[in-house]
């Protein structure tokens, strides 16, 4: 395995600067121009934290010390109620309330799948789930479109950072995996689906549904040994630049995961076998058929990237299946 370790690049990164205690940031409500939709961000303050699990599997070692620049994370998982208008033209415009912009129309729209990608699961309320990586950040980069603001999938630090809230046990509410239900839709307790988001308690910042229902995308490529190589300078704000389709970081387990699954430091590779249904050739590259359990959520840096960084990290060409 490749074990190069890449800095978090600009285009992706938070502008390497002390952030004063006036430029903090806030929680707030995005709005999507021109519809009645909206999302919550909360603000993540920076900081550092010791990323990995000693009693975790070998992918989670060594435990490290990282450093992590502020940010804002969405408040719950994407819902299908703000992807769904990503995904159909027609859908979007049926629930507009003024005109859309120009510029949404240079946004490339997924493939319209050849199967009900809610698996009967429900749509309102409900994470959106199966999309592939590329999918998640174009749906990033429709929601700049919308927004005029740069929202990006999170670096696997940046997740772990956010989902441990502070804490150094194996969960956010200590080690006692038998608290889990209180958190968390897994396999004990969600019926084999997932469920409306935000029901279950918040972590400590806010956050919910960071263990269970679907897990998340993460921007990194999976490598195992990539912990070994995070050290100096390479800890501040650390990320495995992709270069190829696979694996992909998937962090936070999902409802059909078991408690180890829903640890802060446990990582799950993507794997080609979650497209093994789809009959297109070349494979599609949008939709995950077989992988009902993963969706996304969102991170805004709180310094954002030039224009030119912005779209280079939105328009990179998607990595073809074979």
């Amino acid at each position: 395995m490749n074990n190069k370790l890449s800095i978090l690049i600009p285009l992706i990164a938070i502008a390497v600067q002390t952030t004063s205690a006036q430029e903090k940031p806030a929680a707030y409500k995005q709005e999507v121009n021109g519809t009645k939709l909206s999302f919550e961000m909360q603000a993540i303050q920076g900081g550092e934290f010791m990323m990995g699990s000693k009693k975790g599997k070998a992918d989670e070692q060594p435990v490290h010390k990282v450093k992590i620049d502020p940010f804002w994370m969405s408040v719950h998982e994407v819902t299908w109620d703000i992807y769904e208008p990503f995904l159909y033209k027609d859908y979007e415009k049926s629930h507009s309330t003024a005109a859309i912009p120009a510029n949404v129309d240079a946004v490339t729209r997924p493939t319209k799948p050849y199967l009900d990608m809610t698996f009967g699961m429900g749509k309102e309320g409900q994470p959106a789930l199966a999309m592939t990586n590329y999918n998640a950040i174009q749906y990033c980069k429709w929601l700049y479109a919308r927004t005029g603001v740069f929202y990006r999938l999170p670096t696997e630090a940046e997740w772990e950072y956010a989902c441990r809230a502070g804490t150094t046990t194996e969960y956010s509410f200590g080690d006692d995996a038998g608290k889990l239900g209180d958190y968390a839709w897994y396999a004990a307790n969600s019926g084999d689906k997932t469920q409306l988001v935000g029901q279950k308690k918040a972590n400590p910042w806010g956050l919910y549904d960071m263990y269970g229902n679907v897990a998340e995308w993460t921007y990194d490529q999976y490598q195992e040994d990539f912990y070994a190589g995070v050290t100096g300078n390479k800890a501040n704000n650390p990320v495995a630049v992709p270069s190829k389709l696979y694996p992909h970081a998937v962090r936070g387990g999902a409802y059909n995961d078991e408690p180890n699954d829903m640890r802060s430091a446990s990582r799950l590779p993507s794997n080609p076998s979650w497209k093994q249904l789809d009959p297109q050739i070349p494979k599609s590259n949008w939709w995950f058929p077989e992988a009902p359990f993963v969706g996304m959520r969102l991170v805004r840096p709180v310094n954002p990237p030039s224009k030119a960084e912005i779209e280079a990290y939105y328009n990179r060409a998607p990595i073809k299946d074979n």
